[in-house]
């Protein structure tokens, strides 16, 4: 069964997951801040809102670690005390996820271009099994100049994977530049219906919306798989990370922190 929020009290809740990343990032005094913001919505509506207990999700662009953190936290699989051991030493919350520690991280991600040959593979073995369960992988748009990426699409359209859904968060900005500067568009809509998928596009940053569209992807037993091309920002919410390639990078200072917080407030809190 789909859950289903109300637009304020979804707004509510990207909101309390934002100030809850920036508190991780400011207490490690770490970057990827910008590449998490954009990615959030994804997973407050594919993990915390849509996903069935037996469905997979994969968050292929590891260095948006933080972002799933926070969202298995909301979901009672990370408690509190472990989430404020993020990035320390000891901690099982490192910079990039780690496997075989929480159950809703069941796989090693962040040397990108694994998480979606792994989520086909995932998805062939529940065909096989003839089972009922969904796999969700979350890739960024740089992510897709990787050769793995066609390689695992090809496989996932040569073996009917319609269990199968990517989710690529298309904020535009890689690495080194703008996406469209560095391979090309590689997330490009004509691109994958091209080589067969059944493709969707959403505002990545509307949550209601993203819960529609995942509805229409859901186990169609039509053979084909899924990817949804979710338009994203990066550093979404905060004013002076939007858009701005150097907060796939940077820490923030106490100042710029709080700046972040009044901005997450002023955005996603007052009336």
């Amino acid at each position: 069964m789909t859950s289903t929020v109300s637009n304020t009290d979804s707004k509510t809740l990207s909101g309390q997951l934002r100030l809850k990343l920036l508190e991780l990032y400011n207490m490690a005094h770490a970057g990827h801040i910008g590449c998490s913001l954009s990615c959030l919505d994804l997973m407050i509506a594919t993990l915390i809102l849509r996903k069935q207990p037996a469905d997979t999700f994969l968050l292929s662009k590891g260095h948006a670690a933080a972002a799933l953190y926070v969202s298995l936290n909301h979901l009672g699989e990370i408690s509190d005390e472990q989430l404020q051991t993020f990035y320390k030493n000891g901690t099982t919350l490192p910079a990039h996820p780690a496997p075989n520690k929480h159950a809703g991280i069941p796989f090693a991600t962040g040397s990108l271009g694994h998480g979606f040959p792994i989520a086909a593979g995932i998805a062939h073995a529940n065909k096989l099994q003839g089972n009922q369960h969904a796999v969700y992988v979350l890739m960024s748009d740089g992510e897709t100049n990787e050769g793995t990426t066609w390689e695992a699409a090809h496989y996932a359209l040569q073996h009917g994977l319609d269990n199968l859904t990517v989710l690529i968060d298309k904020n535009g900005l890689q690495g080194f530049g703008p996406t469209a500067d560095v391979f090309g568009d590689t997330a490009d809509v004509a691109k994958w219906k091209a080589i067969g998928f059944d493709v969707f596009e959403a505002d990545g940053h509307d949550v209601d919306a993203l819960l529609a569209t995942l509805d229409l992807t859901r186990l169609r037993a039509n053979g084909k798989p899924n990817v949804i091309i979710a338009h994203t920002v990066k550093g979404k919410g905060v004013s002076y990370m939007e858009n701005r390639l150097e907060w796939h990078y940077l820490p923030m200072t106490a100042d710029l922190y709080d700046q972040a917080r009044t901005d997450i407030h002023d955005r996603y809190f007052s009336s």
